[in-house]
């Protein structure tokens, strides 16, 4: 092979969870959840912010909350912890925000259908203050439910099993890593495709057009980024630039191991070019009106054929939005203590 892994104070630079300011010279943080981690994390870094704080705290007792209820209550509690957690990231970064939510919904005619239930990204509040945060544009974009559900990697099997139709978003990917050619500067992303019912040509069709298949490589099915930067250990700001830019294309699944995916492109209507983080806080936002004001209506939802992807949602998302939160608050990566952490 032309190139060689990309190795930063011995490790192996690799792609992170955060997707905003990665901390690659910091340990993988070993822990059954992250909530008492980032509260000292905040406490340790945040000097006198004890609103972050505050709102850290506000974030788990909901959490907690929405652990003990059934699903037809749930998604108030875990809307409303999903809010705190964002407010603590923003106020920790020094973002200002708006108080509104940021974020509205309404169902159309009286069909019990996810397309029926619509969300509407707004110009101000918290979930806009969450896009600009991860750099997405906010332009009072309207999903439906359905919608956002399918954009969504953790539940992306749930979903596909529910509406056997749909085709697939999300290739699995496995290693992407930083490499850098021989007796170069030239550096790029690189990951493998292992499921040989994705490595193949008709896969090629399907990715953003920045990623290729490396054909220079026949041990493997290897895609790469097609741009590249100049790696200089010395001066990460270029790698930083870079690797904001390639991971809006790539999703992970909060696992005990390391579960990422390459979303596809093309030329698919409900295909929405947003993070997993915005796409969970507006599905739960609309899940939690209707926990709160139509909660007749959320029961026929779940008495529907689309009962279990629903169920998958409320009780995953959490653990997901919790993990990616987390990620972006610390700038840290975390796994469950006793899997290895490669």
């Amino acid at each position: 092979m032309g190139f060689k892994p990309i190795t930063y104070n011995k490790k192996t630079l690799k792609l992170h969870k955060a997707a905003i300011a990665p901390d690659f010279e910091g340990k993988t943080i070993l822990v059954n959840d992250p909530w008492d981690y980032v509260e000292m994390w905040i406490k340790r870094n945040g000097g006198n912010n004890n609103e972050a704080l505050f709102y850290w705290q506000q974030a788990k007792y909901f959490f907690q909350a929405t652990e003990q209820l059934p699903k037809v209550s749930s998604p108030l509690t875990a809307y409303y912890c999903f809010l705190n957690a964002t407010k603590s990231l923003l106020t920790f970064k020094n973002l200002k925000f708006n108080e509104s939510h940021g974020v509205s919904g309404k169902t159309e005619n009286n069909k019990i259908s996810l397309s029926n239930e619509k969300v509407k990204f707004q110009s101000s509040g918290i979930l806009n203050s969450l896009c600009n945060y991860l750099k997405e544009p906010c332009q009072n974009d309207e999903y439906s439910l359905k919608s956002l559900l399918y954009n969504l990697p953790y539940i992306h099997r749930a979903y596909c099993l529910t509406f056997t139709s749909d085709k697939e978003l999300f290739i699995p990917v496995f290693n992407p890593r930083f490499v850098q050619k021989n007796g170069s500067s030239k550096s790029w992303l690189c990951m493998e495709v292992k499921d040989k019912r994705y490595a193949n040509h008709h896969t090629i069709k399907k990715l953003p057009n920045i990623f290729e298949k490396d054909e220079g490589i026949s041990d493997g099915y290897i895609i790469r980024e097609k741009g590249r930067f100049d790696w200089n250990k010395n001066d990460l700001s270029k790698f930083l630039r870079y690797h904001s830019k390639v991971r809006k294309y790539i999703f992970y699944i909060q696992s005990p191991q390391r579960l990422w995916y390459l979303k596809r492109s093309g030329n698919i209507q409900t295909l929405i070019d947003r993070s997993s983080l915005t796409i969970t806080f507006a599905a739960m936002h609309k899940l939690s009106e209707l926990a709160r004001y139509s909660p007749m209506l959320l029961t026929k939802h779940f008495e529907s054929k689309h009962n279990w992807l629903l169920s998958e949602f409320i009780s995953t998302a959490p653990y997901q939005f919790i993990d990616e939160i987390s990620s972006e608050l610390t700038g840290q990566e975390f796994m469950p203590p006793g899997v290895k952490s490669w």
